[in-house]
């Protein structure tokens, strides 16, 4: 695979389930850990319970497929591509309920920015420390405005 921002190729764009540490979840259901495939490979007709999507993936795409899936995957192959969140934005506003996770080179410091957007799962290439997750997930008291996890803006509290 090749990095569309830069055209260079992506070291491990695909990392196999050895590299892999354990998902971290927040989800109260069990993770989904059965075969995920590829946007490009996914068919409505197929038995398909989880998708996984790259960088340069539209996640508009599943809109019609959502009440069907498991599990969507959304790969960070580089901490600087952004182009997930976005994704995680429009399927969490489209109604997708299922498990969202974050798989690649998932960073300590973006936990906190995933979380609001609707990711409630993640496969970091590298492991994170669940203490320093913890400690960045509480380090806000409050946010500035409207996201997927539901937390009120500051000024809706203060304006009511």
């Amino acid at each position: 695979m090749t990095d569309v921002q830069d055209q260079s190729p992506v070291a491990g764009a695909a990392p196999t389930p050895e590299t892999l540490t354990p998902p971290l979840s927040f989800r109260d259901s069990a993770l989904y850990d059965g075969p995920v495939v590829a946007l490009a490979d996914f068919t409505a007709t197929s038995n398909t319970a989880a998708v996984r999507l790259d960088p340069g993936d539209d996640a508009r795409a599943l809109v019609p497929y959502l009440g069907g899936l498991r599990l969507i995957e959304i790969a960070f192959p580089k901490y600087r591509d952004g182009r997930g969140y976005s994704s995680a934005r429009i399927l969490r506003e489209a109604g997708y309920t299922g498990e969202l996770r974050a798989a690649g080179d998932v960073l300590l410091d973006q936990v906190f920015f995933m979380r609001r957007v609707g990711f409630d799962s993640f496969a970091p290439a590298k492991p994170l420390d669940p203490a320093s997750v913890e400690a960045a997930l509480s380090r806000y008291d409050y946010v500035y405005q409207k996201a997927a996890d539901g937390r009120p803006p500051v000024w809706a509290l203060r304006h009511g």
